[in-house]
């Protein structure tokens, strides 16, 4: 009896260890008549901190599902907190949802650019209200990583890549230190350049029919369809940053599909040693990884 109840206090001890974080909700926005809400996961000693470097996340769902507290989502905040940041995860305008065309070859390439535009928006929108609460949310503004899966990560890309073309100066106080995309893919107009080339993490299935790895069509519709609409993807990104000498971190699954777009819990250890030395500390790395 002794012995199975020192174990069952050791795990209550381990679980309030490894999970100790305090977690917050706060509204950053309301758009139609929607509260739109993000999560602040902090790490276990932030009391002792000021100016914590932060991750901030943005699910996917096809612009029509997910949730910012989904167990992977939560369990990957939880994760970037036990590693001394701040884990941020947001709730967006999912604009297409319930909707019969998705953002599939139905759905008409204006929609889904406005898709794109309405997401990437709601995004700065919630990185904006935390850099204005910065001292109280204990946040280093300078040290902000936009991150995202699937639609998320198609979200910061054009946030990142196109914040100046699609929002003017609105988010000048905006600056990432890095980004994170599961499966994403930016806007073929992208404009990737000396300054916003920051540190990144890209992770993507060369078979991806839905976002794709290189320059192609979006869930690859063809030219006759009314979502038609060009990407570019990790590999063509990973390109650009390649002839300006920037650092990234590509991880290619040759067989993969959008399966990719899933949190890569088995490599978090090498995405945050990437992380720490390029967007933290500013030094230069680049790094690939291919599977088969």
């Amino acid at each position: 009896m002794k012995f199975n109840l020192l174990i069952f206090s050791f795990l209550i001890l381990f679980n309030s260890i490894v999970f100790s974080q305090t977690k917050e909700t706060h509204i950053y926005s309301v758009k139609d008549e929607e509260e739109l809400k993000l999560d602040i996961y902090y790490p276990e000693n932030v009391q002792n901190q000021r100016n914590i470097p932060a991750i901030v996340w943005m699910h996917g769902g096809g612009f029509a599902g997910g949730s910012r507290d989904a167990p992977d989502e939560a369990k990957f905040c939880q994760e970037i907190a036990n590693r001394n940041y701040i884990a941020v995860s947001i709730s967006y305008r999912l604009t297409r949802k319930n909707t019969k065309e998705g953002v599939g070859c139905d759905c008409p390439k204006d929609v889904k650019v406005e898709t794109f535009q309405k997401a990437s928006e709601d995004y700065l929108d919630a990185v904006q209200f935390l850099i204005h609460n910065k001292e109280k949310f204990k946040i280093d503004s300078e040290k902000i990583i936009a991150g995202g899966s699937s639609a998320g990560a198609e979200g910061i890309l054009n946030a990142i890549f196109m914040k100046e073309k699609w929002f003017g100066n609105k988010y000048d106080d905006i600056n990432f230190a890095g980004l994170i995309s599961l499966a994403g893919a930016a806007v073929e107009e992208v404009e990737i350049d000396d300054d916003n080339s920051i540190p990144a993490v890209f992770f993507h299935g060369a078979k991806d029919n839905v976002v794709p790895f290189e320059t192609a069509p979006h869930h690859f519709c063809k030219e006759n369809q009314p979502g038609f609409m060009i990407l570019k993807g990790s590999k063509s990104i990973v390109e650009k940053y390649q002839k300006l000498d920037k650092s990234y971190f590509l991880y290619t699954d040759s067989k993969g599909k959008h399966e990719v777009s899933g949190i890569p819990f088995n490599y978090l250890k090498e995405i945050f040693e990437f992380l720490d030395l390029t967007a933290i500390q500013g030094k230069h790395q680049t790094y690939e990884i291919e599977i088969d």
